[in-house]
C-alpha cells in the first residue's frame, strides 16, 4: 500500500482529499502546517506528498525545498493562485507536478497514479555514462566521479530519457508524454523548468536547446 502525505490547512479540502485517497486504497497521513509537514516527511518518508502552497508556519515551497534537500520524494503541489509563479518556483525546487484549485478528485487521483507508476519503473541493473557522469538506473543515482549529483525523481527520469537518445532533438510534447505520462498540449514550461535545473546541476553544456523543437543531450567529445 502506497503512503501519501497530504498537507493542507483548509479542513474541508484536507478531509475530502484524505477520504478519497483512502477509498482508493492509499495509506494517508496528514499535516496542516509547514513545520509538521517537514517533520512527518523526514521521520517516515512517504511515497508521495500532496502539498498545498499556502500554509501556516512556512509555505509549501519551503516545505518542498527542505524535504528535497534531505532526500528525493515525489511532490504534487496544489496552488490556488491564478498566476503561475508558484508552479514555476515549485517545479524549480523539486516538485514533480502541480494542480490549480479548484480541481476534481478524479484528476488528483490520476496525477498521483502517474507519479507512482514512474516511481515503480524498475529494470535490470545497468549503468549509463554521460562524460564523467555515471547514471545508475536501478539505484536511481547519478555520480560525477565519487560525488553524487542530487536529482529529484523527475530530473532523473528526464535525464535518462534524454540520455537514451543522445544528440537527438526531443520535443517538449514527447518529454511530457514519456516522462510525465501526459498527452501533448500540457504546459511546456514544466519541461523548461526541469531542464534548467538539470543544466545547473550537470553543466549547461550537456543539454542543448533546439529552438522550435525541444532539447537534445550532447555527449562530451
Amino acid at each position: 500500500m502506497k503512503r501519501i502525505l497530504v498537507v493542507e490547512d483548509e479542513p474541508t479540502i484536507l478531509a475530502a482529499v484524505a477520504t478519497r485517497l483512502r477509498a482508493e486504497e492509499f495509506q494517508v497521513e496528514t499535516a496542516v502546517d509547514g513545520p509538521s509537514a517537514v517533520a512527518a516527511a523526514l521521520a517516515n518518508p512517504p511515497d508521495l506528498v500532496v502539498l498545498d502552497v499556502m500554509l501556516p508556519g512556512f509555505d509549501g515551497l519551503e516545505v518542498c525545498r527542505r524535504i528535497q534537500a534531505a532526500q528525493p520524494i515525489s511532490v504534487l503541489m496544489l496552488t490556488a493562485r491564478s498566476d503561475e509563479t508558484d508552479m514555476l518556483i515549485g517545479l524549480g525546487i523539486g516538485a514533480d507536478d502541480y494542480l490549480t484549485k479548484p480541481f476534481s478528485m478524479r484528476e488528483l487521483v490520476a496525477r498521483i497514479r502517474v507519479l507512482l507508476r514512474r516511481m515503480d519503473r524498475t529494470g535490470p541493473a545497468q549503468l549509463m555514462w554521460i562524460g564523467e557522469h555515471r547514471i545508475d538506473l536501478q539505484a536511481r543515482r547519478v555520480h560525477k566521479g565519487d560525488a553524487e549529483v542530487h536529482l529529484t525523481r523527475t530530473e532523473f527520469d528526464l535525464l535518462v530519457f534524454l540520455a537514451g537518445r543522445p544528440s537527438a532533438a526531443v520535443s517538449r510534447d514527447a518529454l511530457l508524454e514519456h516522462v510525465w505520462g501526459w498527452g501533448s498540449g500540457v504546459e511546456s514550461r514544466t519541461v523548461d523548468t526541469h531542464v534548467k535545473a538539470l543544466r545547473r546541476k550537470l553543466g549547461a553544456e550537456l543539454i542543448r536547446t533546439v529552438h522550435g523543437v525541444g532539447y537534445a543531450l550532447e555527449l562530451p567529445r
